[in-house]
């Protein structure tokens, strides 16, 4: 093992780490302006709680701003928030941190926020929290004593690095849409995530048009109609069919990159009222979370440096290009709306600057 690369050892350190928060197991994240030791609140126990020893609590800067709290510092993107003595038990931790249960519990604080104790590992915890799908909550100390599972920021950053991905399988896959149609898998080595791309067609010279695809259950596979993810993917194959070729790049970042369980606490919060970015912001996430750079390596290990990228999010366009892929055309997926996704269509139109 100590022959193995740093960012192999790191990457590794951090999957550790995240696997002890999933678990409601204490961990510790190293950063270069101080060190936290952290329990997901989502996840722990009260026995755990009392094992840690400590009441404070590290919220989002989201969540931070839906329960009208101010950072340490102006800032337009608010950082995570420490409160001091914040939660002495489990179940208050999760009035705070979980808005679905802000009815049952208006009236929260006062809080006396404080300083982080390290903002670096205080902002690798929220990312920890979304990759491992739990609310962006943790019981939080200073490092003191041995930890048993410990890893740093750059360990993370190392986790998470796209550049590690790599062409794990591929095969012949026939679908509705192309008969002889190839399925590539990517993998990076300590992740359990797997994204694929669906290559419909021959290639030949010209760019193909490509369809950057997030991972939805409800839409894809349920046929949800709050959401126009599964007209989108099937509209997006059969273009690409009428197309000399065409690459589906089908990233697991499910929810916009908060993961399943966070989705359905935000389609919950729709049904109080809110849109689909207020929603995310009182849960504690940004609005986009997703990790565009895992396409641009997907596009480089294909070796397609030239694409015409078929969506509504000029965004999306300048986040390829920003990875030095090379987007030729924007084509519009255009498609008819229904009576429980129009509200979620307006806001991305309106909100998320979708060309809808």
């Amino acid at each position: 093992m100590s022959d193995a690369p740093a960012s192999d050892r790191g990457a590794r350190r951090a999957a550790r780490a995240i696997d002890a928060l999933r678990r409601g197991w204490p961990f510790r994240i190293e950063g270069a302006d101080g060190a936290l030791d952290l329990l997901a609140v989502e996840s722990a126990r009260d026995a755990a709680l009392a094992e840690f020893g400590s009441a404070d609590l590290l919220i989002s800067g989201e969540r931070a701003v839906t329960l009208k709290l101010t950072n340490q510092r102006a800032a337009a993107t608010p950082g995570p928030v420490r409160l001091a003595d914040g939660a002495a038990s489990v179940a208050a931790a999760l009035a705070i941190a979980d808005p679905a249960l802000d009815l049952a519990n208006p009236l929260k604080g006062p809080f006396r926020t404080i300083a982080s104790g390290g903002e670096a590992a205080a902002a690798t915890a929220m990312t920890m929290a979304r990759h491992a799908g739990l609310l962006p909550a943790f019981f939080v100390r200073a490092a003191k004593g041995e930890a048993e599972t410990a890893c740093s920021t750059a360990d993370v950053a190392a986790l998470l690095d796209p550049s590690r991905l790599e062409i794990a399988a591929r095969a012949r896959l026939p679908v509705a849409a192309s008969e002889t149609a190839e399925i590539v898998a990517f993998r990076s080595p300590e992740e359990a995530s797997d994204h694929v791309a669906l290559i419909i067609g021959k290639r030949d010279g010209n760019p193909p048009v490509v369809r950057l695809h997030s991972e939805c259950l409800t839409g894809d596979v349920l046929g949800s109609l709050k959401c126009d993810c599964g007209p989108q993917l099937h509209a997006a194959l059969h273009a690409m069919a009428d197309a000399p070729w065409g690459v589906l790049l089908y990233l697991r970042q499910e929810g916009r990159g908060i993961g399943l369980v966070n989705k359905l606490r935000a389609y919950a919060l729709q049904d109080q009222g809110y849109d689909t970015v207020d929603a995310n912001l009182r849960l504690g996430f940004p609005v986009e979370a997703r990790d565009f750079a895992i396409a641009g390596q997907m596009l480089a290990l294909l070796n397609i440096p030239r694409i015409r990228l078929m969506t509504n999010n000029p965004e999306k366009v300048a986040r390829l290009e920003r990875e030095g892929v090379d987007v030729v055309e924007r084509i519009p997926l255009a498609l008819p709306t229904n009576k429980y996704n129009e509200q979620y269509l307006a806001t991305k139109r309106d909100r998320t600057g979708h060309q809808l």
